[in-house]
């Protein structure tokens, strides 16, 4: 039996419905979230009210919840608590559940904006500048390296908070001093495109990749995108990942300029807009079962129709 946990479910409902399908039968679902309004919980065949993640005892109440219910895989749905699985990885293991998460190290680098910025320069892969240092970027500015506008944002975060674009020196100067932890980031004044991928965790190898083209942006999530493909793009995508040393799934954010691929962020989880691949047939979470059940997956790399659109709405669920 494959049981599936999928912690702080929140409103993912359909990641919940695809683990559900993708188990057909063979296990049960369990979904966890702090508030008992999250309505994915109640699409999961069971579920478990838990406290706060930043709560004394949370990962121990994750831990129970595993040897409990038998839980075989386990993966969370929002990125603070990514850390959390891949620094306790160990402990997981222990209790026979297997993190689906990238390791500690890659889901550091994830987070911090410029040690990624940093990562993609030192394996090659084309990515837009980052400064840590006021002084170096006003210097790269004067020199004509860059200009404005640019983006001054948390070095460490998720979601798209907090985020500020500037289109002068003063502008980066006030907030710059409003707060510690700030990196000026270059515009990418392109196309901005998704990736989701799946990296198999028993052999390592990418077996899957869909491609997006985002067509509107809401609140730091795709709300209307198009599928996509380019045989050079998926090459640039396995090249990085491998090198990277990912494994398991991930969103890959990148951007088209004058015919050149920039990787911008990486989040080591399924991204927001992972719905418009399953409806195209990518079935990651099928993957996911197969690994968990000791098989590796066959590579399906840009097997899905190119032109489908998404476009999300809202739905209601009332109980």
């Amino acid at each position: 039996m494959i049981n599936i946990l999928i912690l702080s479910a929140g409103t993912r409902d359909k990641v919940v419905q695809y683990f559900k399908e993708a188990l057909a039968g063979k296990g049960k679902v369990i979904a966890t979230d702090c508030s008992p309004y999250a309505p994915a919980i109640y699409e999961a065949d069971e579920y478990v009210l838990v406290p706060r993640i930043t709560e004394p005892g949370y990962l121990d109440k994750i831990l129970e919840i595993c040897r409990e219910k038998q839980i075989t895989g386990v993966l969370s749905l929002i990125d603070p608590e990514l850390s959390l699985l891949a620094d306790n990885k160990e402990r997981f293991l222990e209790v026979g559940t297997v993190p689906i998460v990238p390791d500690a190290k890659q889901v550091d680098i994830c987070f911090h904006k410029y040690a990624m910025y940093e990562a993609c320069k030192a394996l090659g892969f084309a990515t837009g500048r980052c400064f840590l240092d006021r002084k170096e970027f006003y210097h790269a500015v004067e020199n004509g390296e860059l200009t404005y506008p640019v983006f001054v944002k948390p070095e460490s975060g998720s979601a798209s908070l907090d985020i500020h674009m500037a289109q002068d020196q003063e502008t980066v100067e006030f907030l710059c001093s409003r707060e510690d932890g700030l990196m000026i980031q270059e515009f990418m004044n392109g196309q901005e495109y998704g990736a989701d991928v799946y990296i198999d965790m028993l052999s390592g190898e990418v077996v899957s990749i869909f491609v997006k083209k985002k067509l509107k942006m809401r609140a730091g999530e795709t709300d209307k995108a198009e599928s996509f493909q380019e045989e050079k793009l998926f090459a640039l995508i396995t090249d990085f990942v491998k090198k990277m040393g990912f494994r398991g799934i991930i969103d890959i954010d990148l951007f088209e300029i004058d015919g050149k691929w920039y990787i911008s962020e990486v989040n080591p989880r399924f991204g927001g807009g992972y719905p418009h691949a399953w409806a195209c047939g990518v079935r990651v979470p099928e993957m996911i079962v197969r690994n968990l059940e000791g098989q590796t997956n066959v590579p399906e790399i840009g097997n899905y129709p190119v032109g489908k659109i998404m476009m999300k709405y809202n739905e209601i669920m009332v109980r």
